[in-house]
Parts: C-alpha cells; sequence; structure tokens
C-alpha cells in the first residue's frame, strides 16, 4: 500500500508587514530586526553630560547680578525616518548640549531662548560665578 501524500499548503501573509516581506523577498526573521531600528532610536539618549556641565544651572528668565557670555545654538535629530523623537527627550538633550556648551565660553548658567524648533534651540549664556 502506497503511502498517503501529505499536501503542504504555503503560509499565506497575514498582515501588512507580512505582505511587505514578501513582496520584498524578505525572510518574516528579519521583522524583529526592522522593528528595532525603528523603535529603538525613540529609546535612546543620543546625548551625554560633558565634563564640566552638571554644574551648569538651567534657568527659566535672565539671572540678576551675572554677565551674559554670549549665546549657544544646539540641534538634534528631532526624527528619524518617518519616526517623530519623544519632545520631551528632544528638549532634555538640547538642554544638555547647551549645558555642555556653556564651560567652553565661561559660563554657568543657561536660559533657553524660545522653544525648539525642528530639533533647535537657541541659549543665552550667563556667568553668575555662585
Amino acid at each position: 500500500m502506497a503511502k498517503p501524500r501529505s499536501h503542504h499548503v504555503p503560509s499565506m501573509p497575514v498582515t501588512m508587514i507580512e505582505i511587505a516581506l514578501s513582496a520584498t523577498g524578505l525572510p518574516m526573521r528579519t521583522l524583529p530586526l526592522i522593528l528595532f531600528l525603528i523603535l529603538a532610536p525613540s529609546a535612546c539618549t543620543w546625548v551625554h553630560m560633558a565634563p564640566g556641565a552638571s554644574s551648569v544651572k538651567v534657568v527659566t528668565g535672565p539671572p540678576a547680578g551675572c554677565e551674559k557670555r554670549g549665546e549657544v545654538t544646539v540641534s538634534v535629530k528631532d526624527s528619524v525616518a518617518f519616526y517623530d523623537r519623544n519632545a520631551l527627550r528632544v528638549r532634555e538633550e538640547l538642554e544638555t548640549l547647551a549645558r555642555n556648551e556653556a564651560p567652553g565660553i565661561g559660563a554657568d548658567t543657561v536660559e533657553a531662548l524660545g522653544p525648539p524648533v525642528n530639533g533647535e534651540q537657541r541659549y543665552a549664556a550667563w556667568r553668575c560665578g555662585g
């Protein structure tokens, strides 16, 4: 007696991502990698505090009795491909960059001169000596 033949039915794409991957010829095992590459930047802090920057204060208005040392403009990526980064994280990174720049111009205090626009923000830098 002959063995019965099993009929193999190839699995069909179910989701739009599976359809897109099958159209490109990429295997499904690449899906986690693709998702990681898209979502990981939102979880990363790309900017780290430089030596000396941790002592720089951030104020919300012009500080009294301080000498203005200049202005700095800092920028970070506010979007990656089609993904907009978290606005709070972008703001924190811009502040860190401003604090990193302050010691280089003899400042110990920074003040944002306006909100971030397209990942860029201006800061006034002050020397308050305290």
